[in-house]
């Protein structure tokens, strides 16, 4: 996959085809922002494949576009031009209300600031999507239970955020995130507000489930170490990917671009 702009040199040189496996494909997207002042552009031209499964991790400095890039991936921002697949379906053809279907039964979001409500226990706060999209509260019980269970927290499951660590809060907003068994896991700087231990532990969690539960997680970050947990880091820069690597050998610690990682492994 490749994109560059002029003065930058790219890693990848080609776009990957089309793939059968492919969960998320974004095709020469543009979104630009109107402050009424400046027009900034904030992704200029970004074609992406990422795979079902794969676990992938978004880089660049503050204001490159990476945040962007995640919003319009999983359809809560609008792009200007260009079109975006997730799970074979154009978010362009889906109407306001689809997309939001879509994503309270198909993703789960993780940021860095949890997002739980203060009034509620860790699992009232995981069920609530569920209640919300119509699910019974005995099924929506049972399930979010179950996603305490996964994140080891089931003997906190009656205790408000106040009652938690910060890496417990952060565990109860995961399994809020998978209560619903998503296909994707968006993570916004999921580890930012931890100490380096929590972070560790939250990364060790994340990389269990990926490789556990097969699911899609794709992860913005400003932390190299957390990074190289995942399988493949793209980089940007100014709106555009300058370089895109997956991992070839994890015990060496050996990447190498995205087109020739894959050619090595077949």
């Amino acid at each position: 996959m490749t994109i560059a702009g002029p003065n930058v040199a790219a890693i990848v040189d080609a776009v990957r085809p089309t793939s059968p496996d492919a969960i998320i494909e974004a095709v020469d997207i543009v979104k630009t922002y109107d402050t009424g002042r400046v027009q900034v552009q904030a992704l200029r031209g970004v074609n992406l494949t990422i795979n079902r499964g794969e676990m992938v991790a978004i880089m660049g400095p503050s204001g490159c576009g990476k945040t962007t890039l995640l919003n319009c991936l999983s359809g809560l921002d609008v792009i200007d031009s260009g079109r975006i697949s997730v799970e074979g379906v154009d978010l362009s053809t889906m109407s306001d209300d689809k997309k939001t279907e879509h994503r309270a039964r198909r993703m789960g979001f993780v940021f860095q600031f949890y997002n739980l409500l203060p009034v509620l226990s860790s699992v009232e706060n995981v069920e609530l999507p569920l209640l919300v999209s119509g699910i019974s509260a005995k099924e929506a019980r049972r399930k979010a239970m179950d996603a305490l269970d996964i994140v080891h927290l089931v003997p906190w499951a009656t205790h408000k955020p106040a009652e938690l660590s910060g890496g417990q809060r952060q565990r109860v907003t995961i399994a809020r995130a998978l209560v619903n068994e998503p296909a994707i896991v968006w993570g916004d700087e999921p580890t930012g507000d931890l100490d380096s231990t929590n972070a560790t532990e939250i990364m060790d969690l994340l990389v269990d489930l990926n490789e556990g539960h097969a699911q899609t997680f794709v992860l913005v970050t400003h932390d190299q170490g957390i990074a190289q947990r995942t399988r493949r880091i793209i980089r940007m820069q100014d709106g555009q990917i300058i370089s895109d690597q997956k991992i070839v050998d994890a015990k060496p610690g050996i990447w190498s671009p995205v087109a020739q990682a894959e050619t090595e492994a077949v």
